[in-house]
């Protein structure tokens, strides 16, 4: 999506049923290379367990599949509710769903069957918005078309979430005013697709006293503005390459990040500025950060960006180092936050020369461990939906 340079930021998570192994929700994203749109689908399998995660993984699978492929979403939708069979017993279907497709122009169409209505989050407050029924395959669908705007927050979830607190905090269950009123106390905040969803699934958590009734999914969308973020590791394997480095590097719109003693020297040099150091543990296992007038962020390598790294695989699991990353003023948390938080399009610029620290025997780092670490980011980056742009030097 490009109109107004805006995108779109996706983060999804799922609880299961108490004493299930298996989310019986499934969420889908596929992101289309020539029309550049997206499709999410949300599918929720009827009951919990296995059956019902098979079902819920065929639902969405099948649907973002053909909707990517370029099938209407009408005749997407007519054949899956053709395709799912009914309960006999209790007269619903076997998976219900949520699709939700951005277009490039900036322009969402939502398409649900038997799932809760998404929530639109805009301006701080909770916004309806027109809904037709159709039916489609015999099934009654509602179908929306809503134009985006930056900020935007939508709330995709499964019936789970408004199941929370039955018979217990609420007698009738977490109703959508509720959870639209709870959520809109976090739109001030820039936070992260993915942390909305994790806050608002904590919150489900607590009210099903941490035994969730049911499977319970959160899908939210964020439409923000693309922001760069640059991140430079490592001195060039030819040092005659330093100023091309550099001059690449700083000439990147956006925020600069700097990792290494040897390369935050050389950026220094570059810049004709002093480098600061600092003998100052924020964590006592993370080194020191650095100042470089013109640099947003100068920290050490190998060690800190590990830690970054440990924090983005957590970050696509349950995001629970959230609470640690997120406010921490070491050089890891604030890499975290740049790179997670912050940054829509990432360009890394790598150098390939050995330092005198991958020599150290004392030390448990060498030159293919850093290669290794920058490849294993930028797949989580990548992930995560960042555009990512990596440069060797």
């Amino acid at each position: 999506m490009k109109t107004n340079n805006l995108c779109a930021d996706i983060g999804y998570l799922s609880l299961n049923h108490a004493g299930e192994q298996l989310c019986g929700d499934h969420v889908e994203v596929l992101e289309d290379p020539y029309d550049r749109s997206t499709v999410i689908v949300l599918a929720d399998g009827l009951g919990s367990g296995v059956k019902a995660n098979i079902l819920s993984i065929l639902t969405s699978k099948i649907i973002s599949t053909m909707v990517s492929s370029g099938l209407k979403l009408e005749d997407a939708v007519e054949t899956i509710a053709q395709t799912l069979p009914v309960c006999s017993v209790r007269g619903v279907a076997y998976s219900t769903f949520t699709i939700f497709h951005i277009a490039d122009t900036g322009h969402v169409t939502i398409i649900q069957y038997d799932n809760p209505d998404v929530l639109l989050l805009r301006d701080g407050i909770s916004v309806d918005y027109p809904a037709d029924t159709r039916t489609i395959g015999g099934k009654s669908i509602r179908y929306t078309e809503v134009d985006l705007r930056q900020d935007d927050i939508f709330l995709l979830f499964s019936d789970g979430v408004e199941h929370a607190g039955v018979g217990g905090i609420y007698n009738f269950g977490w109703k959508r005013e509720d959870i639209a009123a709870f959520m809109c106390g976090y739109c001030s905040v820039e936070f992260t697709a993915k942390t909305l969803a994790s806050i608002l699934l904590d919150e489900t958590n607590r009210l099903y006293d941490g035994r969730p009734g049911d499977d319970a999914t959160v899908c939210a969308v964020r439409i923000r503005e693309r922001t760069s973020v640059n991140l430079l590791i490592g001195p060039p394997y030819n040092r005659d390459d330093c100023h091309r480095m550099m001059s690449l590097f700083f000439s990147k719109k956006g925020k600069h990040i700097v990792c290494g003693g040897t390369t935050s020297s050389i950026a220094a040099d570059y810049l004709n500025k002093p480098l600061k150091t600092s003998i100052q543990y924020l964590d006592p296992e993370i080194p020191p950060t650095a100042e470089i007038e013109g640099v947003d962020l100068v920290t050490e390598g190998v060690i800190t960006v590990n830690r970054v790294l440990e924090y983005a695989k957590n970050y696509l699991e349950d995001n629970s180092s959230y609470r640690k990353w997120s406010f921490k003023q070491d050089g890891a948390s604030r890499i975290a936050r740049m790179l997670f938080e912050d940054a829509t399009d990432i360009n890394f610029f790598v150098g390939r020369a050995v330092t005198p620290a991958h020599q150290n025997p004392n030390l448990p780092i060498n030159f293919s461990i850093k290669m290794k670490l920058v490849e294993e980011l930028t797949e989580c980056l990548k992930k995560m939906g960042k555009k990512i742009k990596v440069n060797y030097f």
